[in-house]
């Protein structure tokens, strides 16, 4: 999709109820790590040529388009949920909390939040659900890249401090590796329990 489609789209559900912040997360699969959530509002006139889903996109093109994003954006929040709070809440509990979190640090607060998804869990603002939102919406996608690129940075520190799982080339999903790993070395503090209890 053109660029100009994914603004026409968004404002067209996003009507009147201005400002308006696109909503994402990443990191809900994964058996190690925090959930990482993102909030952009973005100003009409940007330019971030190539902006799509961040699952679309190459790493080096995800890492430049954030470095646009944050220049071009009127206001954007980034926020984890730890994996205790994952423990607690269950990981969509934990994705609505980071997103919260996210909103909360946007500035003008939004009128609207657009969110990626179909969930039934709600937000602090007014939201609309967008199936495929990442992919049709400019500021959900861009807050997909914000939050993909913020949650892979955070596990090449993981990597570095837990070394033995491999975290720099699976980001915490659960490759064949990562289970190996697992069986070798068990769990760190990092992993989520409720993940890992199907393992045999």
């Amino acid at each position: 999709m053109e660029e100009l489609d994914l603004y026409a789209y968004e404002r067209a559900l996003a009507g009147e109820r201005r400002p308006f912040c696109g909503v994402d997360e990443a990191g809900r699969g994964p058996l190690a790590g925090p959930v990482c959530a993102a909030a952009v509002i973005l100003p009409e006139d940007a330019v971030l040529p190539g902006l799509n889903d961040s699952k679309r996109l190459s790493a080096k093109k995800r890492e430049e388009l954030y470095d646009l994003i944050c220049e071009q954006a009127i206001s954007f929040g980034i926020a984890f949920a730890a994996v205790e709070e994952i423990e607690t809440l269950n990981i969509k509990g934990a994705t609505y909390l980071a997103m919260d979190r996210a909103i909360g640090e946007l500035d003008p607060v939004p009128a609207l939040a657009l969110v990626d998804g179909n969930d039934k869990n709600s937000l602090s603002v007014p939201s609309l659900k967008v199936v495929k939102g990442d992919s049709l919406c400019a500021s959900i996608a861009a807050a997909s890249i914000l939050a993909k690129v913020t949650r892979d940075r955070y596990m090449l520190e993981l990597d570095a401090r837990y070394p033995q799982y491999g975290f720099a080339a699976h980001k915490g999903y659960g490759t064949r590796a990562h289970y190996e790993a697992l069986r070798q070395y068990g769990p760190s503090p990092v992993h989520r329990p409720s993940y890992l209890r199907k393992m045999h």
